[in-house]
């Protein structure tokens, strides 16, 4: 059992405080993604827990050990960068047995870690070349197939396909996907990619200026965000936001003149004359025509098209409402025009409603 536990886990330079005192479990065999903008301290955070930054208050405890004052090689941790780290004169077979022949591990029994790396990795065609002959997927395989050989507690992940291409990017993810559910370990990502986060994670930590602001399953962020910043950040395209006030017939007036029920969700926890921020996502805003959930709280909007982004199989449409320009979305889409009107539905109990002052969601 190798479980990760941070208890109100500091890390200041000089004045400035990097990472604010933070709570996180991690169980065992978990995949968990540190999601954020740059700067938040998802890195830092990594760092410290494989002990390349220096802890400055709080507890970081693996695999029932606190390990404050142990050096990296003692935390029994692998780690895979953003850019390999690769030894270029190496062949890839000395560089997945690297680590192994530095701890004086017997060569028959670094031949087996490597052989079965490269087995569970695709790289046994590979063995020979070195880094230079090897496109970037194939660097980042030897790269963490080097991690498999040290047969870690812990395996962190710091931002290790942000240096591919898009198609690249993909091919890593499933990869990844893989390889967790063969050694089923412990795995900590770092990633500003919230595409990523959403497929690569059995829990999302998603943090913002050294906090976390929520912690959950992929589907519990996108559909239950905490707050603005949350339901922004989590989702392609984010969530349609439009200001608006509560009324006293218990409906919310938006900027413009349009008028829409409050969600049941956050029909108590809302009060008349209060600010909000009414939030719909992209694809709960269907254009007519199209099958839609049943609901008891569907309605219907007609908005004139601005823009349309097709993307094969859907195309992404850009309507203004109350002033806001907003996206839908368009299943087998057929060919709109800038300037057309079309009739939308909306499902009222899949919105949001968040204080406009504070940017917290608001439930019942």
């Amino acid at each position: 059992m190798t479980e990760v536990f941070l208890r109100k886990a500091v890390k200041r330079y000089g004045p400035h405080l990097a990472v604010h005192g933070i709570d996180l479990d991690i169980h065992d065999g978990e995949f968990v993604v540190l999601v954020g903008p740059s700067g938040c301290g998802k890195s830092t955070t990594l760092r410290m827990i494989a002990g390349l930054e220096e802890i400055t208050d709080g507890e970081i405890e693996i695999g029932g050990r606190v390990v404050n004052d142990l050096p990296p090689r003692e935390r029994n941790i692998s780690m895979v960068f953003q850019n390999y780290a690769l030894y270029p004169h190496m062949t890839v077979r000395e560089n997945l047995g690297f680590s192994l022949q530095i701890a004086k591990r017997p060569e028959a029994e670094i031949t087996r870690h490597v052989n079965e790396a490269a087995a569970i990795l695709g790289l046994q065609d590979l063995l020979n070349r070195k880094p230079a002959q090897l496109s970037g997927g194939q660097r980042q395989r030897v790269a963490m197939g080097r991690a498999i050989v040290r047969d870690p507690d812990v395996f962190l992940f710091d931002e290790p396909l942000s240096n591919l291409d898009a198609k690249l990017r993909t091919q890593m993810r499933v990869e990844i996907k893989k390889l967790h559910r063969k050694l089923e370990s412990t795995i900590i990502y770092v990633t500003h990619d919230q595409v990523e986060a959403m497929t690569l994670a059995d829990r999302i930590v998603l943090m913002r200026d050294g906090h976390i602001v929520q912690t959950g399953t992929p589907l519990e962020l996108f559909n239950a965000p905490a707050n603005i910043f949350v339901a922004t950040f989590i989702g392609s395209p984010p969530m349609n936001l439009v200001d608006g006030v509560v009324m006293a017939d218990g409906r919310i007036g938006l900027s413009g003149g349009t008028v829409v029920p409050i969600p049941e969700a956050a029909r108590t926890g809302v009060v008349e004359g209060q600010e909000v921020r009414f939030g719909f996502r992209a694809d709960n805003l269907m254009p007519e025509g199209h099958a839609v959930e049943e609901t008891s709280a569907l309605a219907t909007l007609e908005l004139q098209v601005t823009l349309t982004e097709p993307l094969g199989a859907e195309t992404l449409l850009f309507a203004d409402l109350a002033g806001v320009e907003i996206q839908a979305k368009m299943l087998n889409p057929r060919l709109v025009a800038p300037g057309e009107k079309l009739r939308f539905h909306l499902a009222f109990d899949r919105c949001h409603v968040f204080d406009a002052v504070s940017g917290d969601a608001i439930r019942n």
